[in-house]
């Protein structure tokens, strides 16, 4: 039977990823509540407004059983906002900003600008192969520091950002600065199901 993969709905763009992974055959639910949350074999953190969010998993309850969670080995995958929630350090964040962290490494918040500054460029990540991935930035993170467990992913190619991380994994957890959920290109999501949470 395939793997429940939950996405955190309590703000975001969830349909999104809710299709994405359907299309690369998992069976995908909305999570709001604690309950619904142990029920999950992973669970993706969508891309949204991260301080809204973090706010909102207090309000429902859910941000210590996220935390409980991650440290117990759930498979997570944080995109943008969800990258945001998966970082042990966070920089430029609300002073009362919580997150769920997990992955060794410090985020700079909307460290490409405002919404008008958003963009898309290829990347290449090392899992998927010599084929590019089209990335979608919108307000979007970027890492300034990995620890030594993690695994950088990713990186600009190309423009003054030239160097800088926008993929990174750490055991079970995978984050990203970019968006592959409104691109069409499954590969990323079909990789996170079958590495991280099937394999």
């Amino acid at each position: 039977m395939p793997r429940l993969v939950g996405v955190l709905a309590l703000q975001g763009d969830v349909a999104e990823h809710l299709r994405a992974l359907s299309a690369v055959g998992a069976r995908a639910v909305t999570v709001r509540r604690p309950a619904e949350l142990a029920s999950v074999d992973a669970l993706v953190i969508p891309g949204g407004e991260s301080t809204t969010m973090s706010r909102l998993a207090a309000t429902f309850d859910l941000l210590q059983p996220l935390q409980d969670a991650v440290r117990g080995g759930l498979p997570v995958y944080g995109t943008c906002a969800g990258m945001i929630l998966l970082a042990d350090e966070l920089l430029d964040g609300r002073p009362d900003q919580d997150t769920v962290g997990g992955i060794d490494m410090t985020v700079r918040r909307n460290a490409f600008g405002r919404q008008v500054d958003s963009f898309e460029t290829d990347v290449h990540l090392s899992p998927l192969g010599v084929k590019a991935l089209r990335a979608v930035f919108i307000r979007a993170p970027w890492v300034e520091r990995v620890g030594d467990q993690v695994e950088v992913l990713a990186t600009l190619e190309h423009g003054p950002r030239a160097g800088t991380i926008v993929a990174v994994r750490q055991g079970s957890l995978l984050a990203t600065s970019f968006h592959p959920e409104l691109t069409g290109d499954t590969r990323l999501h079909r990789w996170f199901v079958e590495t991280l949470v099937t394999g």
